[in-house]
């Protein structure tokens, strides 16, 4: 009987000697991979990373800053999907990477904007339908969230060059020049 439990404690310490370094390597090699400076690692992402720095999802008033994988993979919450979702990607980038002859930046973004989803927008961008100085914004939102069936549409199609553009400088929305402050114009004036 005392043989048993000896076995048992044995079997339970190799388990947790086995299991804690594994363990600790995915985790790191996970969070090591998941960075804007990893992902510009391969030169065919790089002019992606660039564009993303430029952005307001890397440059904005709040300070909040959105990370590649914050939009290009599923929530980690969703752990099986996460992992299935990164590993997948991983794979497919570095064999476009060795195996392809020339990168096709255009052929790759709009593949990417194709597979994503509204709900990667909507897991920061969550209050939509809330947005007293622009009621039109509102009304564009709800006709997304709520569909009619064969009108839907995602987000990146009217927010298509918000983040991976090749814009060269960054530019917060307060310090923008409207369009008809750029003419001259006064809002009065526009209707005319």
């Amino acid at each position: 009987m005392k043989k048993k439990y000896i076995i048992g404690a044995f079997l339970v310490l190799l388990g947790i000697i086995i299991s804690f370094p594994l363990f600790s390597m995915t985790y790191y090699t996970m969070v090591r991979t998941s960075t804007p400076e990893f992902c510009a690692s391969c030169h065919e992402i790089k002019p992606a990373v660039r564009a993303w720095r430029a952005s307001t999802h890397a440059n904005n008033a709040a300070g909040v800053v959105v990370d590649c994988m914050d939009c290009h993979l599923p929530a980690p919450q969703n752990t099986f999907e996460f992992l299935f979702a990164k590993t997948y990607h991983g794979v497919k980038d570095v064999a476009v990477h060795f195996i392809a002859r020339e990168y096709d930046r255009k052929k790759a973004r709009t593949a990417a904007y194709a597979a994503f989803e509204n709900s990667e927008c909507q897991k920061c961008h969550r209050n939509l339908l809330y947005m007293p100085q622009s009621r039109g914004a509102m009304r564009a939102h709800r006709t997304v969230l709520y569909a009619r069936p064969g009108y839907e549409l995602k987000c990146v199609d009217c927010h298509y060059d918000l983040v991976h553009n090749d814009k060269a400088s960054v530019m917060f929305r307060q310090y923008r020049e409207v369009p008809y402050q750029a003419k001259g114009l006064k809002p009065e004036k526009l209707g005319s």
